[in-house]
């Protein structure tokens, strides 16, 4: 595709809720939950934070990291399932807060869990077709779920940009190939107008999940003859932290190559954010030369599956990194939850 990924920055929220804090206020154990979703803590966007806030910090955070004038930016494209505004885009509340200008293309998607894979494969696109040069991308989500939901426990904040342009000698890493599968399985929704979302508890495994991210990574492996054993890395999205472990040594990949992308094991689930989180703690370490699958899911259903090639190991001297991020935080306790989540 000749595209690249020239830059990425994450924003994580300051504060953490513990799954016990959770846990001992509905009368649960909270070793029971821990062994049930695998997830132990998540962030939690506090008072003053919603989506484009937070993607606003992600991107400043990769133009500074390419030094790159926002002014360049072409195209502005915001994965999102907790939009602020019902009508009014956050692509271009982003813009004004960058300073991008006018002349650029700007778009929100909600594809659940995936709108920000989507929004890379659209914006690859567009670059290869030469009709821009370059593109940001951004998944941002505060996640929301019903108080005493079991989606309570992974519902997460934080935002994760990439900035793609035509491959060059500055490019982080290639984009390879890209394959998508998309079905009506509706596991997961949120009727206009409601608060809250729904699921179909059990159903959200077998028939959603599993089904189009194995679907996916089947397809990718033929459409570029590659096999597990190929890449170094493997990025799955993570609703919890059982089920990409699940997924990944089901298609034949070892705990070695998701390890790195497990970001669901500090911060939970936050949304469309979750994959590119995952794909920035790896693209910190990643060597020249190795190979990462990244795999999507959003319910409704449908998956993206992204292969790219690193092609010069990160310099740490210009960015913070993930564990630098991530381990910046506050606890607070669920009656502090509940009131930053403007619940009470």
């Amino acid at each position: 595709m000749e595209v690249g990924i020239l830059s990425y920055g994450i924003y994580i929220p300051f504060y953490r809720l513990k799954a016990e804090s959770i846990a001992q206020i509905w009368g649960k154990q909270a070793s029971d939950i821990q062994n049930s979703l695998g997830v132990r803590e998540k962030s939690v966007a506090g008072l003053d934070e919603d989506s484009v806030t937070l993607a606003y910090e992600a991107s400043i955070r990769a133009l500074k990291n390419y030094h790159l004038p926002a002014s360049s930016i072409e195209a502005i494209f915001v994965g999102s399932e907790s939009h602020p505004y019902a009508v009014n885009p956050t692509s271009t509340i982003l813009g004004e807060f960058l300073g991008v200008g006018h002349n650029y293309l700007a778009t929100d998607l909600q594809f659940a869990c995936k709108a920000a894979t989507t929004a890379m494969i659209s914006v690859a696109g567009l670059i290869s077709a030469k009709i821009i040069k370059s593109g940001l991308i951004v998944g941002t989500d505060c996640a929301q779920a019903k108080p005493h939901d079991i989606l309570e426990y992974t519902a997460a904040s934080a935002a994760a940009a990439v900035i793609l342009g035509k491959n060059s000698a500055d490019s982080l890493a290639k984009i390879i190939d890209v394959a998508s599968v998309s079905s009506d399985t509706p596991d997961f929704w949120r009727r206009d107008g409601v608060r809250f979302p729904s699921h179909g508890g059990r159903f959200t495994g077998e028939p959603a999940y599993f089904y189009h991210v194995e679907l996916v990574s089947q397809n990718i492996f033929k459409k570029t003859g590659l096999k597990p054993r190929n890449f170094k890395y493997c990025v799955f999205h993570m609703p919890n932290g059982k089920f990409p472990r699940i997924v990944a040594g089901r298609l034949g990949f070892t705990p070695a190559q998701l390890a790195p992308s497990l970001i669901i094991d500090h911060i939970g689930n936050p949304y469309s954010a979750s994959s590119l989180l995952g794909l920035s703690k790896v693209l910190d370490i990643a060597n020249k030369d190795d190979l990462i699958l990244l795999v999507s899911y959003g319910s409704g259903a449908g998956s993206d599956a992204v292969v790219l090639k690193v092609l010069r190991r990160n310099d740490h001297s210009k960015k913070e990194k993930f564990i630098d991020i991530v381990n910046r935080k506050k606890y607070i306790n669920y009656v502090e939850y509940l009131k930053f989540g403007q619940k009470i």
